[in-house]
């Protein structure tokens, strides 16, 4: 071994640049997007919109979660959260087609959205008489089938007129609500269920009237119990709907309880579940 050879000093491991630590502002920007991403999401595609009565029983029930559809209709300025813009009329619209299930912002005072059918289209004329719907002079055909039976909870107690709206057990120990229903028929052949309770009820007569451009005839499916087209919103109706109010069509069911559920106690957030209503359209 030469002993005039250099000793080379052993180089250190070569070594990547130190990993950058998370900045509070990289985590802002994060947070920024992901709202900015839902605000989107919520304003042109679907929103979530919660059942609070019994107007349209049997197709929905109170405590249903819904989705909606934001694109149906086209854009109004009811359709961006917050208020963010006001402006006059409606962009990329279309009308909703007869039979179609609307959320709407609700014309009157107050600031709530509510939910009904379209039975109406601009240059329809509208009536109802003894409880039957007479569209463009012809009665919409109603076939009577058998009741709905509703189960008894603590959002949907038995309400309706005594005689005609019936409570009965059921083999589990609950009880359910049988209430008169009718198969009714656009002339499309759209076919809906819908309630209806007693005879003479205020709604049941309404003089004919020709929907006027840029508005909607809409009804309840649970005649005797919504305060829709049939009634001005001096008296809390919705009157005729202006088409710039629509929010969008209802698409699906994606939750539904029956308020039973107690925050405080998780397990009753899945007994309090009505499985078989997730997941209904139309």
């Amino acid at each position: 071994m030469d002993s005039d050879a250099a000793i080379e000093p052993a180089s250190a491991p070569e070594t990547g640049p130190a990993p950058k630590k998370e900045s509070w502002g990289s985590l802002l920007r994060f947070l920024v997007l992901l709202f900015l991403g839902a605000l989107a999401l919520r304003t042109f595609i679907i929103a979530p919109f919660s059942i609070p009565s019994g107007s349209m029983l049997p197709r929905l029930m109170v405590g249903d979660y819904l989705f909606i559809s934001k694109w149906s209709y086209g854009y109004s300025r009811y359709s961006f959260p917050f208020g963010l813009l006001g402006f006059e009329g409606r962009m990329f619209g279309g009308l909703p087609a007869r039979g179609d299930v609307v959320v709407f912002h609700y014309p009157g005072a107050g600031n709530e959205d509510y939910v009904k059918r379209v039975i109406g289209l601009p240059g329809d004329t509208v009536a109802v008489r003894g409880g039957v719907v007479i569209l463009n002079g012809r009665p919409l055909p109603r076939e009577r089938i058998a009741d709905v039976a509703i189960p008894i909870s603590p959002n949907s107690p038995c309400r309706g007129a005594p005689g005609a709206v019936r409570t009965l057990p059921t083999e589990g120990g609950g009880s359910i609500c049988a209430i008169p229903r009718f198969r009714e028929t656009l002339p499309d052949g759209t076919s809906y269920d819908v309630l209806d309770q007693v005879t003479n009820s205020p709604g049941d007569d309404f003089a004919p009237i020709i929907v006027p451009d840029g508005r909607l005839f809409v009804m309840g499916d649970n005649r005797d119990d919504s305060e829709d087209s049939r009634f001005p919103t001096a008296i809390g109706g919705v009157g005729l709907l202006p088409v710039d109010n629509l929010l969008g069509r209802v698409l699906v069911t994606f939750w539904s309880t029956d308020g039973s559920a107690e925050w405080i106690k998780p397990w009753t957030w899945f007994t309090a579940a009505r499985w078989s209503r997730i997941g209904r359209t139309g």
